[in-house]
């Protein structure tokens, strides 16, 4: 199996099937969480090729894009892995770490037992490009796409939704905020990725004064 081949196949096979992506989920995305991923990888004791292989494949085929059909992602993911010759312990990892790597898998622990050092790095990796500058024009951005209000005042953020309540949801982006973006700092697994995020979470706490002032008319 060679690694380098590898990857570069599996480069090419993303960027084909983004082609033509939501913009919050594209290409660039994923070439972002790959970043991420590496970086955080070299400060813990993970398996850098499933790190990198699971990182390229994490959005192969998002539920949300899918009728929220959430076995898509790892289906397309595995078929691409065996006719790649990717070994079976590394395939069904990577395959595992597409299956748990998503938010909304945090509103269940028995939903999704399993755990690794490389899916708590994808994860961390994923859960920064939602935060900060980036996550904040992906978020308006697949607002738009959903055709989505920006903010409804009458609209409060629901705090305490189940998955399929947050599967479902289609509240104002502000929202969004309160019931995912603003959570993530104290959901990140790895001490590089807490450490990271600090400055996402402030600059999102930064963005929002600077939101409600304007809408308010005050600047």
């Amino acid at each position: 199996m060679n690694r380098k081949a590898i990857l570069k196949k599996t480069k090419k096979f993303v960027k084909q099937r983004f082609k033509g992506a939501e913009g919050g989920h594209d290409w660039f995305h994923t070439k972002r969480v790959l970043a991420n991923s590496v970086h955080i990888a070299k400060k813990e004791n993970a398996n850098l090729f499933v790190v990198q292989l699971a990182a390229l494949l994490h959005d192969i085929a998002d539920a949300k894009f899918h009728d929220g059909d959430e076995t898509v992602g790892p289906k397309v993911a595995s078929e691409f892995l065996i006719e790649h010759n990717v070994d079976q312990l590394c395939r069904e990892h990577i395959v595992k770490i597409i299956e748990s790597v998503s938010f909304k898998n945090s509103f269940s622990n028995t939903d999704n037992p399993f755990n690794s050092i490389e899916l708590q790095i994808v994860q961390d990796a994923d859960r920064l490009d939602a935060i900060g500058a980036i996550g904040i024009a992906r978020a308006f951005n697949y607002g738009g796409f959903k055709n989505r209000e920006l903010y409804n005042p009458k609209i409060t953020p629901n705090r305490s939704m189940s998955k399929e309540e947050y599967k479902k949801s289609d509240s104002p982006t502000i929202n969004h905020f309160y019931e995912k973006l603003l959570l993530l700092k104290e959901k990140m697994n790895t001490s590089t990725g807490k450490k990271l995020a600090e400055k996402r979470h402030a600059f999102m706490l930064s963005y929002l004064d600077q939101f409600y002032q304007e809408w308010e008319g005050i600047k």
